[in-house]
């Protein structure tokens, strides 16, 4: 019996660029033939992008999407080709088209719909009601969509009418534990069924979210015979022995550092570089401070687009160390970036002078300080208005769960690289970015070092206002993504009191949050589309 040959496509496909998606595929398509693929298969909705959100509300849109669906199966010519696409007939389906032989020969509906987390599937998608299967060059195939593999019945199913092989197209945004999930599911799938899977995942930013990628091939065993590197476009090849029920990979890219400091810092990367490029943005540009936080951000844009497109800005008052100084100038000029000194302390001093009669009979408080950081938040937005560079906001995810931050200030910025990524893991990345530098720190010791401030005061640290951050970080996790109780939280050993400050302090900032820029989901529960609280609640 011979082998079926395969070529997946992990690429990126964004989201509303229909004719651009249409011929990416159509390239890859070209490819695959040249390959001697028996089947070329792309991600989930491949030619809206994933997820188009209200787009599919447009019937413009998906009639566009269908337009350019038929004139590539016009051009199949021997290929099979899978594609993923909304299908509009009254009502609007997730869908697979198979390609061949010059037409649409068959479609599969996505049966799960998830609706939770990022999803929100069910606002736009109507469910398939059956797996489908298809037979290319002798082999038996069962066709699902992303959330139909974590559920056991649709892949069942799809045995039970005769599988030997499923085909899992996906569009399955990253975070630090869903490779290790899908690859559970994906292993217990084969077990229950005795099917091989060769599961497919987009790679790319889309404004929040991040795909990795991380495709995966599982014998019929359950025995993973290959992984794809995260966050790498690849044409991927494989071929299929239907006597074995195994998979081979061909040539697959191997990772570099495969450590979950460098995945996460590849995610962040994908993330600041899609979201500029996507968006048109000539470059970006941001605040370094001389603390870790805009340390981390500009490594990450250096790495994300390049020296030449990133512009770091530092803006000094009288509570800013020579030590803050010292370092921002140091790094800035290790990664050859644009570099400008901006004195703001007498810009501070006009908005005191202008204040004082109003603030009379008012001691001096956090008010003065909030003034620094927003007198800071319109120079900045000054700078990118008149370059055009999109501000990049520094603020990490304990600072916004707590509100340890000022609207109109640091909060100002169009992206959040940090925005899902606590304290303790912003330590964690830059000592991993300065091992990868081959001897120079990239961020200087003495930035990763020292106490953190925010310099609004003098002598002033986070901690005067904070517990550590290994302390604040645990309870914060246990929160937000364990969505424990305080008591809960106490009796694993934190003090109760601190408990009920950090709790309180998240409950009440959530108006803080709604305001904050986007920024690239990287833990299994981001602020965000993801984690949606009131704002005005009585629940404490």
């Amino acid at each position: 019996m011979a082998v079926l040959r395969l070529a997946l496509a992990q690429h990126d496909f964004p989201v509303g660029a229909v004719a651009a998606n249409a011929a990416k595929v159509g390239d890859l398509m070209a490819q695959a033939r040249s390959g001697g693929a028996d089947l070329v298969v792309f991600p989930e909705l491949t030619l809206s992008g994933y997820p188009p959100e209200d787009l599919l509300l447009r019937p413009s849109f998906l009639a566009a999407c269908q337009q350019e669906l038929e004139a590539l199966a016009a051009g199949t010519n021997g290929l099979a080709a899978l594609v993923g696409f909304p299908h509009s007939e009254g009502e609007v389906y997730n869908a697979a088209a198979l390609l061949r032989e010059g037409r649409v020969a068959q479609l599969a509906h996505k049966q799960a719909l998830p609706n939770y987390g990022v999803f929100d599937d069910k606002r736009y998608f109507r469910p398939g009601h059956a797996s489908a299967l298809a037979t290319l060059a002798g082999v038996r195939i069962g066709l699902l969509i992303c959330e139909d593999v974590w559920r056991p019945e649709p892949a069942a199913a799809a045995a039970r009418a005769g599988a030997e092989l499923i085909v899992v197209i996906n569009a399955s945004p990253w975070d630090d534990a869903k490779q290790a999930e899908r690859e559970a599911v994906l292993v217990a799938r084969a077990q229950e069924t005795g099917c091989a899977f060769a599961y497919l995942n987009l790679v790319g930013g889309q404004d929040e979210v991040v795909y990795d990628g991380g495709s995966l091939l599982v014998n019929g065993d359950g025995t993973v015979a290959a992984r794809a590197p995260a966050f790498v476009d690849a044409l991927l090849w494989a071929e299929f022995d239907p006597a074995t029920r195994t998979l081979q990979a061909e040539g697959w890219p191997e990772p570099d550092d495969a450590c979950s400091e460098a995945v996460l810092y590849a995610a962040l990367v994908r993330g600041i570089r899609d979201y500029i490029d996507k968006n048109g943005f000539p470059g970006v540009l941001l605040g370094l401070s001389g603390g870790i936080d805009s340390a981390l951000t500009l490594a990450l844009a250096v790495d994300a687009l390049g020296a030449g497109r990133v512009t770091a800005v530092m803006m000094p008052t009288r509570y800013t160390s020579q030590l803050s100084l010292d370092g921002a100038r140091m790094q800035a000029e290790r990664l050859g970036v644009d570099y400008h000194v901006i004195d703001v302390e007498p810009t501070v001093d006009s908005f005191i002078h202008a204040l004082t009669p109003a603030f009379a009979g008012k001691g001096v408080d956090t008010t003065e300080e909030n003034l620094q950081s927003r007198t800071r938040g319109v120079m900045l937005m000054a700078l990118s208005n008149k370059h055009g560079k999109l501000l990049l906001a520094t603020g990490n995810k304990s600072e916004m769960a707590v509100g340890y931050c000022t609207l109109y200030g640091d909060m100002c910025g169009a992206y959040a690289p940090l925005k899902d990524v606590y304290k303790t893991v912003v330590y964690r990345l830059a000592r991993w970015r300065n091992a990868q530098a081959g001897g120079e720190e990239v961020i200087p010791a003495a930035v990763i070092d020292r106490p953190p401030s925010a310099e609004l005061r003098d002598n002033q640290t986070d901690q005067d206002s904070l517990p550590s951050y290994e302390v604040l970080d645990a309870i914060l996790a246990r929160f937000i993504e364990g969505e424990q109780s305080q008591a809960e939280i106490a009796a694993a050993g934190f003090a109760a009191d601190v408990v009920h400050r950090v709790v309180r302090l998240v409950l009440v900032n959530e108006f803080k949050r709604r305001q904050s820029a986007p920024g690239p989901r990287v833990t299994c529960r981001a602020f965000g589309r993801e984690r949606r609280y009131p704002i005005t609640s009585g629940w404490r």
